[in-house]
């Protein structure tokens, strides 16, 4: 089955490239002065729509998009080149969330739509930029900011004004048939249809997109059959039909699958439980569906809800529940979009660390640990006092004194040993 609607990819912006650390060299010049330049910014990650692609197919043998990282800095002060962004083309309807945090923070719910989700990482300043009076020739350059990667969700949601709700096998697909130029598969069995179809009804000088949504059954908001995956696609639209089988032909009750339905909207969403609701009471062609209708009449006789017999079959009906369906468009909102959350951009340190004992030395690890050694010079005195500044400002050092670490002790992080002085 090539529809696809949901899969999780990973996205990572680019890193910043390093700051460049070098002395001016020219004949007849002696000692020139520092004219590393700055490392470029990385590359940014967008999500931009594609109204050419109906399905999110492509993301299973495509799941990683990691921009490009920025250049590093060069001599003579030039500044390295900014990495290129990654475009990630969706199809409209498309809701990016962030796994980790649940956010959505991205709704591509109209075509020509494009959002920034990441941002490329700074890139790092070269060693000119750290000259002083006191400090003319810093060998120390910046690296570039390192980014982490992350796990996002695609969800799909059809993009239509309005819904076809019901049982399986009520006459959805033959609606959409006939009212649009779609051609939904139909046949006279439970499950036809297994992805949402989308159709375009023009109406004198109006038109709207009418998806039909696959059969829903008892227990659907809970995952019962594949409930939950097909309710995804009703959030966007504007107002829902309720098909029912008025003639009861499968054995059923139109009024009990009619409240079923209603149950599962409202189980799912309140909010799609809430949104405006024709009925159409199809098969009105099939004896004992009258009798039927005017039951289904009196049992909602105090809901403000229209019914609209209808025999989708004989193309009967249709008419008067199109022309409704075009005046009340008229006065709902435009197609629903979601708010968007700002992703929380981390770098690509985890922040933490340990210390354990080993044969006398404390080895202190983690992504703090790494953070620091990956930004620090040791030919440089200015980057070797952020070294010590650091190893406070983060309680390292507080943390060795409480595993016992006096004057004297040997300290590893990473490759550096050294002895801890009070």
């Amino acid at each position: 089955m090539n529809f696809v609607d949901k899969i999780h990819i990973f996205i990572k912006a680019g890193d910043g490239g390093d700051g460049c650390s070098s002395f001016h060299r020219e004949k007849y010049v002696n000692r020139g002065g520092p004219d590393g330049g700055d490392g470029g910014t990385g590359g940014s990650v967008w999500f931009v729509a594609n109204d050419n692609v109906n399905t999110l197919l492509e993301f299973r043998f495509t799941k990683h998009f990691r921009a490009q990282r920025g250049e590093n800095g060069r001599p003579r002060m030039q500044t390295g080149k900014n990495g290129e962004d990654v475009r990630i083309s969706v199809p409209v309807g498309t809701r990016v969330r962030d796994v980790e945090t649940g956010r959505i923070i991205a709704d591509i719910s109209a075509p020509g739509y494009e959002k920034c989700v990441l941002k490329g990482g700074r890139g790092g300043k070269g060693n000119a930029r750290f000259a002083t009076p006191t400090k003319q020739a810093p060998k120390y350059a910046q690296p570039g900011q390192k980014l982490r990667e992350y796990e996002v969700e695609l969800e799909l949601l059809t993009v239509a004004d309005v819904g076809l709700v019901g049982l399986p096998n009520v006459g959805k697909s033959t609606i959409l048939s006939v009212v649009t130029s779609a051609r939904p598969k139909i046949a006279n069995y439970h499950f036809t249809t297994l992805t949402p179809n989308l159709g375009v009804v023009k109406r004198y000088d109006s038109a709207f997109v009418l998806a039909d949504i696959p059969g829903l059954i008892e227990g659907a908001a809970e995952g019962a059959g594949l409930g939950r995956s097909f309710l995804r696609h009703i959030e966007r639209t504007r107002m829902l039909v309720h098909v029912l089988d008025i003639s009861g032909s499968e054995g059923r009750d139109p009024i009990e699958d009619y409240y079923t339905i209603r149950s599962e909207l409202y189980d799912y969403s309140p909010a799609l439980h809430a949104l405006p609701q024709f009925i159409a009471a199809n098969k009105t062609d099939i004896p004992g569906a009258m009798e039927n209708l005017e039951k289904l009449r009196a049992e909602l006789a105090d809901e403000d809800i229209p019914i609209f017999p209808i025999s989708a079959a004989a193309n009967q009906g249709l008419e008067p529940l199109l022309d409704a369906l075009v005046e009340k468009l008229k006065t709902l909102p435009k197609t629903r979009e979601f708010e968007e959350e700002e992703i929380t951009q981390e770098p690509q340190y985890e922040k933490g660390f340990t210390i354990r004992e080993e044969n006398g030395v404390f080895v202190v690890e983690g992504g703090t640990v790494d953070y620091i050694l990956d930004t620090t010079n040791a030919e440089d005195e200015i980057s070797m006092r952020r070294f010590q500044q650091l190893l406070v400002k983060e309680g390292i050092v507080d943390a060795l004194r409480e595993k016992g670490a006096v004057e004297g002790s040997s300290i590893k992080l990473g490759e550096w040993e050294f002895d801890f002085v009070e």
